[in-house]
């Protein structure tokens, strides 16, 4: 949205719309690196970036801390949110259990409009990576997993793994803003779609839990963490998954 454009909309949009846009916009900086883990959101910069009022900053900024992507500290202010490496291992976890357990769940093979839909949201993934429009590439890797993960059935199911895909966004720049990792999601997210289609259910699971481990190995290491494969990587154990597994299919 160009100044003029956003003076526009500042002015006839009500408050919590135009923090709403703040925060989705911070949120996408946030994703793609322009924004760091711990570096400082400046009420006044965003102010004038967004022709907005104090308020709706405040709200904005309230909003991206209930998401988990801001923090604030006394006599500092907003910051990016940073995360320690047991932080980092723990919100992985969750998400290989959540998104793990939506794979069970999903009616096998999926139904040809299922795997219709998902191929053409894939194309625009596709494109947005061909064409390096990594704002595109967010926006479109975004509305392929919500498709994907609606399959499970699960509204409540879809909503947590919506919440921990949003609370791991300051993880996650580093494999969204590589091109090497755009280009292993945009394969991973096709072979996704065959097993779908295939109803190859152990492949469907393995390649979800796969899809998770570059962002959370790539922010590790870029902050000096070794990998805790002990950790992590035995989340979906034989026994965790033999538990939610179960259960999965009698859902199913």
């Amino acid at each position: 949205m160009d100044k003029q454009a956003q003076n526009a909309a500042g002015a006839a949009a009500p408050v919590a719309e135009v923090a709403e846009h703040i925060a989705h916009a911070l949120e996408e900086d946030i994703v793609l690196g322009s924004l760091h883990p711990c570096q400082r959101l400046i009420e006044d910069e965003l102010m004038a970036r967004f022709s907005a009022k104090r308020h709706a900053v405040r709200d904005a900024l309230a909003l991206l801390e209930r998401m988990g992507l801001v923090e604030r500290k006394r006599n500092v202010g907003a910051l990016v949110r940073h995360f320690s490496a047991q932080e980092v291992v723990e919100l992985y976890e969750m998400r290989i259990l959540l998104e793990t357990q939506a794979a069970r769940r999903m009616p096998l093979p999926a139904p040809p409009p299922a795997v219709q839909q998902l191929r053409a949201l894939q194309q625009a993934h596709d494109d947005a990576v061909q064409a390096n429009d990594v704002r595109g590439v967010f926006r479109s890797n975004k509305a392929f997993h919500e498709a994907f993960f609606g399959l499970c059935g699960s509204a409540v199911l879809v909503q947590a793994i919506g919440e921990y895909a949003r609370r791991t966004h300051a993880i996650r720049f580093g494999a969204m803003t590589s091109p090497a990792q755009r280009e292993r999601s945009r394969a991973e997210h096709h072979a996704l779609i065959d097993a779908l289609q295939a109803g190859a259910r152990a492949q469907l699971v393995a390649l979800c839990r796969a899809h998770l481990l570059p962002s959370r190995d790539a922010y590790l290491l870029a902050h000096g963490h070794a990998i805790a494969r002990d950790a992590a990587d035995t989340a979906d154990s034989e026994e965790t998954g033999a538990d939610f597994g179960g259960r999965g299919q009698a859902l199913a």
